[in-house]
């Protein structure tokens, strides 16, 4: 499985399979949130089977779907409510990570400013900085 460290207690993974929740659970993370709309493309393991694998696992999963580059402000308060309200490791998954971290990024958890933001995900393995106006206007 392919982790993205964004910060001690959020990261981010492409498209996982549902096999790899347990060592999820087992690497310490209590919940899961899935920004991908379910039938993105074929082959993409169905929401419900990730679903059930998270419980399985003992881990809460989330659905925020987000697509088209677009984030809705609705999209990004669940997600911060969801990252506020968990005491423990957070894994944001989509098809590469980068609509989950910049979730991340747009609900501003740590109240971090534009460019810790962006160096986070930067660090992390994603470009945000075309984002940077968005994110100040969060601020």
């Amino acid at each position: 499985m392919e982790l993205h460290q964004v910060d001690a207690d959020f990261a981010v993974a492409p498209q996982m399979q549902p096999e790899e929740l347990a060592g999820l659970a087992a690497a310490g993370f209590v919940a899961v949130i899935c920004t991908r709309p379910d039938a993105e493309e074929p082959g993409q393991p169905p929401l419900d089977v990730m679903r059930n694998a998270a419980q399985a696992a003992g881990i809460a999963f989330h659905h925020i779907p987000v697509a088209g580059g677009i984030f809705p402000a609705a999209s990004v308060a669940a997600f911060g409510a969801i990252r506020r309200g968990t005491h423990g490791k957070v894994l944001g998954y989509c098809r590469s990570g980068t609509r989950a971290v910049t979730m991340d990024a747009l609900a501003n958890i740590g109240g971090l400013s534009t460019a810790d933001r962006i160096a986070n995900a930067k660090a992390a393995g994603y470009d945000l900085s075309a984002l940077a106006d968005r994110l100040d206007a969060g601020e």
